[in-house]
């Protein structure tokens, strides 16, 4: 008798725990079945079953997680059956940077297939907890489960596995992959290291001589990298600004990086970019070329930024991005016309001066690279400059918290 009430503790019996798990592993199907029909249904512009699916992907991820802390608390947890089950969601999660670097436009086909992986463990659980293809209901029986119910080297290994390997592994490849991120999509203007972010300025040359400098730029960074590039431009040279304008007032707040460049000790482009040498001028669009929809989507972030995020702020903002319509529309005046804009006053200003310097965002860097070297333009040289040091940023944040 001693045994068996060691076998079954009486604060958790096994059978209990047998349909907790059952259920865990339910949703775990479920949530498989649920997103491939939805998946499905999206290739063919269906979005029907998109607020199931948010339900059960929402107490799928739950009981996930606090499966996962059971498991370090408690072997009686069998580690087989239940690590694939709760690892699978945030393996998926972290897979979505690297996945969207390079396949960003096959996401829907890759997202099928990550539920087609979660439907096949599934099955294979199923398969091996019920010998054979059949179900049962408890999924997970007694004769499944561990033996005791606490063991303090089973919670000191799973702590040491999670802090001594997974914490460390998954910011190190959130790091990777950060900076695979800023490279690919700024076709290289932008470098993140270890140090900092730095811009890397490039000059790119004509058969007749004439030159132009793609310099890309950041809203926010160190106060040293704006005051060195206004030194840096020639007296002969024609300076292309970046600055939306609204003459119309369509925008009820100003956009302003204030708040965001406070809090991590930086200074707005602003206020610090001030060019010293040679002949600057605006060579953006107004916002009145753009459409009502992106109008509207910038009233919310001109908000946000002024008055800080708010709940329904962000409800609203989130309702508004599940729109693909709207994520096209918003590249298409934030990127495309103004890029087709500056163009034009980039042949304009060749006309004018044998040297035109562009210091613009670095989204803009790529499309007009791309462009100017398809008028005859080469690439002739860079420079490299710091436009964050990390180091720094943290020593005036954390004087500032003092």
């Amino acid at each position: 008798m001693n045994l068996v009430s060691e076998a079954q503790p009486p604060s958790l019996k096994p059978p209990i725990a047998a349909v907790l798990l059952s259920i865990v592993l339910a949703l775990f199907l479920a949530d498989a079945a649920v997103s491939l029909m939805d998946d499905l249904l999206h290739l063919g512009g269906l979005r029907i079953l998109g607020g199931i699916r948010g339900l059960t992907g929402f107490f799928c991820f739950l009981t996930g997680i606090v499966t996962y802390i059971a498991i370090g608390l408690t072997p009686l947890i069998p580690k087989r059956i239940f690590l694939p089950v709760t690892l699978l969601g945030p393996v998926v999660v972290l897979s979505l940077p690297l996945f969207s670097i390079y396949y960003f436009a096959r996401m829907p086909v890759l997202a099928m297939g990550f539920d087609g992986v979660q439907i096949l463990i599934g099955l294979w659980i199923v398969h091996s907890t019920q010998g054979g293809f059949r179900l049962r209901w408890p999924l997970i029986r007694a004769e499944h489960l561990g033996t005791k119910l606490f063991s303090a080297w089973n919670l000191i290994g799973f702590v040491a596995v999670n802090l001594g390997l997974l914490l460390p592994g998954v910011v190190l490849y959130l790091s990777f992959c950060a900076h695979l991120a800023v490279d690919r999509f700024s076709g290289g203007f932008l470098g993140l290291h270890a140090d900092g972010l730095t811009s890397s300025a490039k000059t790119y040359v004509r058969a007749d001589g004439k030159e132009l400098h793609l310099i890309p730029m950041m809203h926010i960074g160190d106060s040293k990298f704006y005051e060195e590039l206004s030194r840096s431009f020639p007296t002969n040279s024609i300076i292309l600004l970046e600055g939306v304008t609204d003459v119309k007032h369509h925008l009820e707040n100003k956009l302003s990086y204030k708040r965001v460049a406070d809090s991590l000790g930086l200074e707005e482009q602003h206020d610090n970019f001030e060019p010293t040498q040679g002949l600057a001028r605006q060579a953006d669009v107004d916002v009145d070329q753009f459409a009502a929809t992106t109008l509207e989507l910038l009233n919310l972030f001109t908000i946000i930024h002024t008055k800080g995020p708010s709940l329904a702020l962000w409800v609203d903002l989130m309702s508004k991005g599940q729109d693909p319509r709207l994520a096209e529309q918003l590249w298409r005046d934030l990127l495309i016309l103004r890029n087709e804009h500056l163009l034009k006053e980039i042949h304009i200003a060749l006309t004018e001066s044998g040297t035109v310097m562009v210091p613009w965002g670095a989204a803009h860097m790529p499309g007009l690279a791309q462009e100017i070297q398809k008028d005859g333009f080469k690439l002739s040289s860079s420079q490299e400059y710091q436009i964050v040091n990390f180091r720094a940023m943290w020593e005036r944040v954390r004087n500032r918290k003092k």
